[in-house]
């Protein structure tokens, strides 16, 4: 624990530069240059308001802002586990001349999505204006549950980038894994009320069982209708998260010397 807070604190400066220097890059070539962090996902909204607000005649409340919230966590997620699997071999001519924390490398990453993340919640907060969203006290837990997503996002993909450098088709794995996962996450529609409906044992697993299902629908629950979130369901989810970032950072630690053997 000692030795990865003075880590932390040793390559932090690191983190960010590298951060700031691949969100810069992302831009450079465009005409719109950052308008695209707004733009890309205000286009997948519109396209999935249309198609399961319309085609498929769903009902959410704030379906618009419903869908916004579930998107911007889930690409949040889904973006950081896909590019954490070649992560190191991607950085490859770093950490082959000089040593890095492994784990550095995904918290620069983290940073990057993270700053969209934020971008697109700004569009949740005018959305939520534009609806005349309520706020209340349950407001207060978007900090836990942001705690949550983060420790369980980095911890997974602190795992997932130890297997990607031995196991070259994780990649493809982690794709048909994610985009499983992302249906049964209700990301689109409410799992309580479409499924719980006629299956509530189903509902049950899918939406507590699911890290990803639960912050969102936690998230919706106290932006957007003021209730509160099962707070016992946080707990566990925030002591596993921890578990996985311990696990992750272990593995990384005792393996990263002959990861540049392996790349």
């Amino acid at each position: 624990m000692n030795r990865f807070v003075k880590d932390i604190k040793k390559y932090y400066k690191y983190a960010t530069y590298a951060a700031k220097a691949e969100l810069k890059a992302e831009v450079a070539g465009s005409y719109l240059n950052w308008v695209w962090w707004i733009l890309e996902p205000l286009a997948l909204m519109a396209i999935y308001a249309f198609i399961f607000g319309f085609v498929f005649d769903a009902r959410e409340q704030y379906f618009t802002a419903f869908i916004y919230v579930g998107l911007t966590v889930w690409t949040f997620f889904n973006q950081n586990l896909k590019n954490s699997v070649k992560i190191v071999k991607k950085n490859k001519a770093v950490v082959s001349k000089v040593y890095l924390p492994k784990f550095i490398l995904i918290e620069s990453k983290m940073f990057v999505n993270g700053f969209k993340m934020l971008v697109s919640f700004a569009i949740v907060i005018a959305l939520m204006i534009f609806y005349r969203v309520h706020l209340t006290w349950n407001v207060l837990f978007v900090l836990p549950i942001f705690v949550t997503m983060w420790l369980v996002t980095f911890g997974c993909m602190c795992i997932v980038s130890h297997f990607g450098v031995y196991v070259e088709d994780l990649a493809n794995v982690i794709n048909i894994a994610l985009r499983l996962v992302f249906y049964m996450t209700g990301i689109m529609f409410s799992i309580e009320r479409r499924i719980g409906a006629k299956h509530p044992e189903l509902a049950t697993i899918l939406g507590k069982f699911n890290p990803m299902a639960y912050l969102i629908s936690s998230l919706r629950k106290c932006l957007l209708y003021g209730e509160t979130p099962e707070v016992p369901v946080l707990l566990v989810w925030f002591v596993i998260g921890l578990v996985l970032c311990v696990v992750g950072v272990r593995v990384i630690y005792k393996n990263e010397n002959s990861y540049v053997k392996v790349i």
